[in-house]
């Protein structure tokens, strides 16, 4: 396969264009797989557990000798890695725990009295939380790690791993996240079963993590029964470079995200043709002896794109139209250009800040807003497992103050039993 990194020049008429279409590349194919994602959920919500297991055989080729395990033997499987591969996981588990330790402390509710008028927001931990880490194509502990952590931060009772692939990894990765089951079992018959429950499997109030197309899909049809965090799609990466960038960092860091998957954006945002060129010739170097070369190269001929532009204002104003995933700034002054760049998932700062730090140590959850999906979703953080209550408390004489004000609203609503709850209170 032969490498074609595209590029546009903002000169040029296909500029707009171009730029629009990867604004809309959220768009996904969801329809496609929703029927038969929707027999799955049905028949997961019907036949339970035998359900579960019929599904994981014919999907996942195996059958499961028991379908949620509490007792998984993380600490077993932790001492048995490589001594590089656990510090690893250890480092990475205390860094993202201390990160979402301190997003804690910003996520406390309220309270405040005015004029005989107490009001409080309340911030509790839903119950019981799914975190879901996919096993098709690779093997993501990781994932366990930046969804179960904050989850158990927040104070969430009970977290369940599904994954259709618990290597050692991921057993050693759920013991150090706090992980209290793993639902042995992935796609969208484990998304069924933690939003509905089984007879072994409890129904959860949260469901969060990436996964397939199938898992996506599940995950829309369940909101409602439970909450989710997001409808992931390809992951991606905007490199935010200017001409006395290095090619090769920037290449590197384009190659990174395009061996995720064949469907994944590589994009790259500079200030002109000749840094372009310089970068493809990295590609073409580095993608020769890459291990996953395949998936890397077909993604970059899919979905790898340059954008040209002529103004450095500009890396700003297309770096937030295009409301990235990851965006790494490889630019003179970084800081000032991230702060231009308003909608990311996660930015990372300077040449020396390669995207592969957020994805295992740098603390903050890899678990982002893909698709321009950032435009209103944040990162996967402590705030995705907890609810908020509103306390509402009355004094006589408050109510009294604004009796007049209520009992008008609700009339002006056609609602005459609101007026009277309140004036009955004020009867003499």
């Amino acid at each position: 396969m032969t490498i074609t990194y595209r590029s546009v020049d903002a000169k040029s008429p296909d500029f707009s264009q171009a730029l629009s279409r990867l604004e809309r590349r959220g768009e996904s194919d969801l329809e496609r797989v929703e029927p038969v994602v929707k027999d799955i959920l049905a028949e997961v919500r019907r036949g339970g557990d035998t359900a579960v297991l019929g599904y994981v055989e014919k999907h996942e080729k195996r059958r499961p000798a028991q379908l949620l395990v509490r007792d998984y033997g993380g600490a077993a499987a932790l001492a048995a890695l490589s001594p590089a591969v656990r510090t690893a996981l250890e480092l990475s588990a205390e860094r993202v725990r201390r990160y979402h330790e301190v997003q804690k402390r910003h996520l406390q509710g309220f309270v405040y009295e005015e004029n005989g008028v107490t009001l409080e927001s309340r911030v509790s931990a839903v119950d019981k939380a799914g975190v879901y880490a996919p096993g098709g194509k690779a093997n993501y502990p990781s994932s366990v790690l930046m969804t179960a952590i904050p989850a158990r931060v927040a104070g969430v009772r009970e977290v369940i791993l599904a994954c259709p692939q618990v290597s050692v990894e991921v057993r050693a990765a759920a013991h150090l996240a706090g992980v209290t089951a793993i639902l042995d079992a992935g796609g969208a018959q484990a998304i069924a079963a933690l939003a509905y429950g089984t007879e072994s499997v409890p129904r959860v109030d949260k469901i969060v993590g990436p996964g397939n197309l199938y898992v996506t899909a599940a995950k829309r049809l369940v909101f409602g029964e439970v909450d989710i965090d997001s409808l992931a799609g390809p992951s991606e990466i905007l490199v935010i470079a200017d001409d006395d960038a290095n090619p090769r960092w920037v290449a590197a860091d384009l190659i990174s995200q395009a061996e995720h998957d064949e469907a994944a954006y590589a994009l790259l945002l500079c200030r002109s043709e000749g840094f372009v060129e310089r970068v493809r010739a990295e590609l073409d170097r580095q993608l020769a002896d890459l291990p996953r070369r395949n998936i890397a190269e077909a993604s970059l001929n899919a979905n790898g794109l340059a954008l040209v532009v002529h103004d450095r204002a500009e890396l700003g104003r297309v770096g937030t139209l295009l409301a990235a995933e990851h965006v790494a700034v490889h630019t003179a002054e970084p800081a000032e250009v991230a702060q231009r760049v308003l909608r990311a998932g996660a930015i990372f700062v300077g040449p020396m800040t390669p995207e592969a730090t957020g994805d295992y140590v740098a603390g903050p959850s890899h678990v982002l807003p893909t698709g321009g999906a950032v435009r209103y979703g944040s990162p996967l953080g402590v705030y995705h497992f907890v609810s908020r209550t509103s306390l509402i408390s009355y004094e006589a004489s408050a109510l009294r103050d604004q009796a007049t004000s209520i009992a008008a609203f609700a009339r002006a609503e056609g609602l005459d039993g609101h007026a009277r709850a309140v004036e009955v209170r004020l009867e003499r």
